[in-house]
């Protein structure tokens, strides 16, 4: 997909996906209109033979909440992310609330995939972890905390305040860092008791613990979750973003995004089975190079296709911060 000019003239991009309870693919945009102003679309997705055809079918949430608006340009609702979790017969949605406050974690849940309601942004319980916050995404099951509580759990990313300001500028000040002192990925879990005595307690998070930080092989600068988790025999795997400098013709630094398979325990997924060596998808086309951002693959939706195989699944991502591509990932 590629904007349409209106509400998309300054992007369409990292959409969530998800399948109705009737099988449909919805695929849930990012839309940005100028002065950075962002909703989260709905997009019907067919694929005929060779193609996929993209109709658009309104909007999911639209910047509304005191959270999501501020008086000047640059906020709204952001990077959506959606997972059905069968425990709750629910769709949630996770996504970026960009308002007077900086970006936070909102959560907003829905039955059809279509009409949602928003829960608010979320709340951290936990000593030293709040702020600006991105990149969230739900497992589809419950799972065990590190304290053993059975739990719902969600990717995020706790951000520093240098890089929400200014990212290129705080490379040579992240450049000094420890690894794990860099934007890394956690998983935050909120007890399922909790959440199944009130929905609304799904945004109130008892527990984070730090799962993968940069590596010096590749995303060295920082790393952040990109689809939701889906189970395969290994654990739960995901795709995730890594960042590198690139320093091209001597000039000054430009940030690379690509993109990579993280695998974690079934039971208690803060135990990382594998990662990957090297990135699996990076920036090749034109589209991926040259956009609002260059260099960007940004990996947000996972449908699994089992009428392909068992191992079979299409990513949708956002490319160099403008369009949306889709690349098919077979598993060995």
């Amino acid at each position: 997909m590629s904007p349409d000019g209106g509400d998309e003239e300054e992007g369409i991009l990292n959409p969530a996906a998800a399948r109705t309870r009737e099988g449909e693919l919805l695929l849930y945009p990012r839309c940005v209109a100028k002065g950075n102003i962002s909703r989260i679309g709905i997009v019907r997705v067919e694929e005929e033979q060779d193609r996929y055809v993209a109709q658009r079918l309104g909007y999911a949430l639209e910047p509304s909440e005191p959270y999501e608006v501020r008086p000047r340009p640059g906020y709204g609702c952001e990077d959506p992310r959606v997972t059905f979790i069968p425990v709750l017969d629910r769709y949630v949605m996770a996504y970026t609330a960009f308002g007077p406050d900086g970006p936070r974690i909102a959560l907003a849940v829905s039955d059809d995939a279509r009409s949602w309601m928003r829960l608010g942004p979320v709340r951290f319980d936990v000593p030293g972890i709040g702020g600006d916050d991105k990149d969230a995404a739900f497992f589809p099951e419950p799972v065990l905390s590190p304290k053993g509580v059975l739990s719902l759990a969600f990717y995020h990313r706790p951000m520093l305040h240098i890089s929400a300001v200014d990212g290129r500028a705080a490379i040579t000040i992240i450049d000094r860092l420890r690894m794990e002192d860099r934007e890394s990925i956690r998983i935050a879990y909120v007890p399922l008791a909790d959440v199944m005595r009130d929905i609304h307690a799904l945004v109130t998070v008892r527990e984070s613990a730090l799962v993968l930080s940069p590596d010096y092989q590749w995303g060295s600068i920082k790393v952040g979750a990109g689809t939701p988790p889906v189970r395969i025999a290994e654990g739960w795997m995901s795709l995730y973003h890594g960042v590198d400098v690139l320093t091209l013709d001597g000039g000054p630094p430009r940030m690379r995004y690509a993109a990579g398979i993280v695998v974690h325990d079934l039971e208690r997924p803060h135990e990382v089975r594998y990662r990957s060596p090297a990135p699996i998808l990076e920036p090749e086309t034109e589209a991926e190079r040259t956009g609002t951002v260059d260099n960007v693959v940004f990996p947000t939706g996972i449908d699994p296709r089992p009428d392909l195989g068992e191992r079979v699944y299409d990513i949708y991502y956002g490319m160099a911060d403008y369009r949306i591509g889709i690349a098919r990932l077979s598993l060995d």
